[in-house]
């Protein structure tokens, strides 16, 4: 067996890693096209706002920092009728293969979030819970707030609309609307998160 092969055997035990080609066309970044980028496969349980934050985050810090952060693509798991939390742990599970697993859901009343931490927990699968709901991660793009808030995003979405410097976000989800799309991309990079990868 040559060295090549040797190296490329030893490489395909460890962490799989995608390229900026695999699974859907992105933008042309800078640099070198063929440069291996981390793949995190994402499942979700909102049909807009979160995917939508995911594609944010590809766009704003997926290319790396050219100073040690590797460059990564998130790659949404679609979301196919009503998922429940362990359904929505099963769902990346099978879409990530070695990648990067991760199922974020809100807390909302859902009675199987121990199920899907078990379930996340046995395939390595990570869990971003929201709670009381994802609007606060958009939020905390504005502003420090804390507590559960009783379970009712209420008080987190009022906050959202009149936090200072989140104009665009005046009328989120009046009428059902909470995409991040147009003037909503324009959110604050969370510099007090000194542990985030972004």
């Amino acid at each position: 067996m040559s060295k090549r092969a040797g190296k490329e055997r030893e490489q395909g035990r460890r962490r799989r890693r995608g390229r900026l080609e695999d699974e859907r066309s992105l933008a042309p970044r800078s640099g070198s096209q063929s440069r291996e980028v981390r793949v995190l496969y994402v499942a979700c349980e909102g049909e807009s706002t979160e995917p939508d934050y995911l594609d944010y985050l590809n766009d704003q810090f997926g290319g790396g920092d050219g100073q040690g952060r590797q460059p990564f693509r998130i790659q949404p798991v679609p979301r196919r009728g009503g998922r429940t939390p362990s359904g929505i742990v099963e769902a990346v599970r099978k879409a990530a293969g070695e990648d990067g697993a991760w199922a974020l859901f809100d807390r909302d009343q859902w009675n199987d979030i121990p199920q899907a931490i078990k379930a996340a927990a046995g395939s390595k699968v990570e869990l971003a819970f929201s709670h009381p709901s994802f609007d606060l991660w958009l939020l905390l793009h504005f502003q420090a707030f804390g507590g559960a808030q009783s379970g009712s995003s209420k008080i987190v979405v009022e906050k959202l609309r009149q936090a200072k410097g989140a104009n665009a976000f005046k009328d989120y989800g009046k009428g059902g609307e909470k995409s991040i799309k147009g003037a909503r991309r324009g959110l604050r990079p969370r510099t007090w998160c000194k542990s985030c990868p972004w």
